[in-house]
């Protein structure tokens, strides 16, 4: 059963209350931390992370340093795609909590200063979603099914797909349906699993209802939107053949007929009006996976959205010719439009960095103070502050990944970690050194935790001035407090021996910040290319100063 909050007529969890006023456009500073709730902390003891467990939580986010908390989905959902199949955007899936559960939390997060972003999908539905539901019962022809993408089938009979689309999650991105007669019908576009029909664009019907869901959260309190698929909205007209041969990769940058279409940005433009009808500068940031930065900027012109993720420079191996360039471009792209470049490492559906750049641990805290040193806001995924490693030998019988269940057992794997497999990122993470879920709650743990966790524990770590929590901890200080870190749009690039980046940054004040990183497997001597003066801000792993930088190191000076 669904739970709504009754006789909702004002908002709650106001923001004035701590975060309001502080920093006006807070979201081209910010570091943004990413809670995947059902691993994140558990507080029903029922081995699943809920929004209590997130509450319970929000100090150690507020502690850690960073400004706003994005949530993965909690609605209520028959959970075949762990959430991202919505079957009531109003509802919290009872495995999370109630709507009263979610209020508190946006409540307690604003005491702390933390602002909340929630999920949004808007791309596609559950298939028990009552409008699908409805259209199923109702038949070929129903103006119900004009919200999803219903086709008679090619064949003399109906029985091929309408068109050569494939899913993402492997196989063809359309299923057949059976008529209320109960002979074979219609086909349904999915691009992700059969249980997550696309919804239709076309449909003002679709476009009305995520208008009246984006004011349903925005009077709960929540400070913004991540949405979700949001390059996929909008199709090509006539649902066109691919033409192409071969699986697509979930987080690819392909061309294609389904992705990335001009329309998207009419939907938008008419969502960043509600937004700002809200006072505080509610935000929305898109997931928008795209050939180039240049088609990223395009969703962040201002009358569009605040943000875009920056997976292009995710998907750059640690380098520094390809740093470069990547940076270069991110930030070229993004200044034209006035829109701040985000930066990311890891989420919950890539390999975690610190396995995905292989380098170890070294280079892994490397990559983080590069990233968080770039001008911009920044991206943390839950326990890469703990430098978590991608669980690579979860038993095929745990995993709960429908790319996983699609493809069969060994799937697609890469050998750097999983390829399709996306549980190996979310396995619930650690807060104590003891204890049969280390601390994640008292009924064990949806995934199984490594034996070694609790060696990673929040509560292992704090207080350990090597520790890579630490690390963050402090690094997050020192962008919260030193002038020229946090919002900019370009960097001042330094001479520096090959495999080696330096730049300064500057503020307005006139103070500087000079960031150094070396992303080769041995020490380098930069002395007399560059000569950092002032103070030693922080480093990345151990350096004695002088001119010779260590092997994966990152440091940062004041000038």
């Amino acid at each position: 059963m669904t739970q709504h909050l009754a006789d909702r007529t004002q908002p709650t969890g106001d923001p004035t209350r701590t975060v309001a006023g502080s920093q006006p456009d807070w979201w081209r500073h910010a570091v943004i931390y990413q809670v995947y709730p059902r691993s994140f902390a558990d507080g029903n003891g029922d081995g699943m992370g809920d929004l209590p467990g997130v509450r319970r939580r929000l100090p150690y986010l507020a502690g850690l340093g960073v400004d706003a908390v994005w949530l993965s989905p909690f609605y209520a959902s028959p959970q075949a795609d762990a959430g991202y199949d919505v079957a009531d955007y109003r509802a919290i899936d009872p495995m999370f909590g109630d709507l009263h559960d979610a209020d508190a939390l946006i409540r307690d997060a604003h005491d702390l200063g933390l602002r909340i972003i929630v999920d949004l999908v808007p791309n596609h539905s559950s298939d028990q979603h009552e409008w699908f539901q409805r259209a199923l019962r109702q038949g070929p022809g129903s103006p119900l099914r004009d919200r999803y993408h219903f086709r008679p089938g090619k064949g003399p009979n109906g029985e091929l797909p309408p068109n050569d689309w494939e899913s993402i999650f492997g196989g063809p991105a359309w299923t057949r349906t059976a008529n209320p007669d109960g002979t074979p019908g219609e086909w349904y576009l999915h691009l992700f699993a059969p249980q997550q029909p696309d919804l239709n664009w076309d449909n003002q019907a679709v476009r009305d209802e995520f208008r009246s869901l984006l004011r349903f959260w925005l009077d709960m309190g929540v400070d913004g939107f991540r949405i979700d698929v949001a390059h996929g909205l909008v199709k090509a007209a006539g649902l066109p053949d691919m033409g192409a041969a071969g699986q697509l990769k979930l987080l690819g940058t392909d061309v294609l007929p389904f992705f990335d279409q001009d329309g998207v940005h009419e939907i938008y433009r008419s969502w960043r009006k509600i937004l700002d009808e809200y006072p505080h500068q509610r935000i929305g940031v898109a997931e928008a996976w795209t050939p180039n930065e240049g088609r990223t900027a395009l969703y962040v012109r201002p009358d569009e959205l605040h943000q875009a993720f920056n997976f292009h420079y995710l998907n750059t191996p640690w380098n520094a010719a390809a740093l470069r360039r990547v940076i270069d471009t991110s930030l070229d792209s993004m200044r034209p439009v006035g829109a701040p470049t985000t930066w990311v490492l890891s989420n919950h559906d890539v390999v975690r960095h610190l396995t995905r750049l292989g380098g170890g641990l070294d280079r892994a805290r490397a990559a983080s103070l590069l990233m968080l040193a770039l001008p911009g806001s920044a991206y943390i995924y839950q326990g890469e502050e703990l430098g978590l490693p991608e669980v690579t030998d979860l038993p095929d019988e745990a995993r709960q990944d429908p790319a996983f269940c699609r493809r069969g057992a060994g799937g697609d794997a890469s050998s750097d970690g999983q390829e399709g497999l996306r549980d190996g990122c979310r396995v619930p993470i650690p807060w104590t050194a003891q204890g049969a879920s280390f601390g994640f709650g008292d009924g064990g743990s949806w995934l199984p935790q490594p034996a070694n966790w609790g060696k990673l524990s929040v509560e292992e770590q704090t207080g350990d001035p090597s520790s890579t929590l630490e690390l963050y901890r402090a690094a997050l200080a020192v962008r919260r407090t030193h002038p020229a870190l946090g919002a900019g749009d370009a960097v001042e690039w330094l001479p520096a021996p090959d495999g080696v980046l330096a730049f300064r940054r500057r503020a307005a004040d006139g103070s500087a910040m000079v960031c150094a990183v070396n992303t080769t497997d041995m020490a380098v001597d930069v002395a007399g290319v560059l000569t950092p003066a002032g103070r030693l801000l922080l480093a990345s792993g151990r350096y004695p100063g002088g001119g010779v930088l260590p092997a994966d190191t990152t440091v940062w000076w004041a000038e």
